[in-house]
């Protein structure tokens, strides 16, 4: 879904977290990861975090000295900053800048996607070398995310917009709604089922029913949800059937 498309990771500090960025790529599709003069880079400690789904991904893994010689091949470069003060202007967000993205892989551009060591960042030197900077908004509590976590949110910003056709939920095809002619006969149902288990009360059923017909003609049941509440109903009543013979 993303080819074309690189994760570029700039001084990552720990194994551990290329492998969880590894699977966040795998699982959107993009099949580049480039590490820029890694800290300490262990295959066997990134592979368990990757899971062997994306070991091919950590097997292919290109590692240069500076961050220039890594984007030297690229037709565009984002790079991501938690900082937006300063300088940097015209900051994007990921889901502003993925139809671009998009637009300039299809287009045949090779496309970057630069992100900071864990503690620090990408400074204004490495920002400075990307065409557009990306930020991802959160809450004052915490202005950076885990590094995994940030490769996520762009690459999946920019799955989105890759696709072709809605995603839609593999498997079984949704039920329908009930029919108005099924809505009455459930409301009958449960009429019946409540007097007989003296809910409601003979002398005004109607009144009573009012605000479960509003309920459930809120909620809009779907034929399955019709089908368990009808047996339901069927329950309660042979319950009731059985407690009044006991009872005479």
């Amino acid at each position: 879904m993303l080819d074309n498309i690189a994760v570029i990771l700039f001084r990552p500090k720990f194994s551990e977290n290329i492998g969880s960025v590894a699977r966040a790529c795998l699982n959107m599709g993009c099949g580049q990861i480039v590490l820029v003069d890694p800290w300490d880079w262990d295959f066997g400690r990134a592979l368990p975090l990757a899971t062997h789904h994306a070991r091919h991904l950590l097997e292919n893994i290109q590692i240069r000295p500076t961050l220039a010689e890594a984007l030297a091949p690229f037709s565009f470069s984002y790079g991501t900053t938690a900082r937006t003060g300063g300088w940097r202007k015209a900051i994007q967000t990921p889901e502003e800048a993925a139809p671009r993205i998009i637009e300039q892989r299809n287009g045949g551009g090779e496309i970057a996607i630069v992100f900071g060591p864990e503690d620090k960042g990408l400074t204004n030197e490495e920002t400075d070398l990307c065409n557009q900077l990306l930020t991802i908004p959160t809450t004052e509590n915490l202005t950076s995310l885990n590094l995994s976590q940030a490769v996520m949110v762009v690459l999946y910003e920019c799955f989105k917009k890759s696709m072709t056709t809605p995603f839609k939920v593999s498997g079984y095809p949704r039920d329908r709604y009930i029919t108005t002619e099924e809505r009455e006969i459930l409301f009958a149902q449960l009429r019946e089922t409540l007097l007989d288990i003296d809910y409601l009360k003979a002398d005004n059923p109607d009144y009573f029913m009012l605000p479960l017909k509003r309920f459930f003609n809120r909620v809009n049941p779907r034929v399955n949800e019709y089908n368990q509440l009808m047996g339901l109903c069927r329950q309660m009543k042979r319950i009731a059937d059985i407690a009044k013979d006991k009872a005479t």
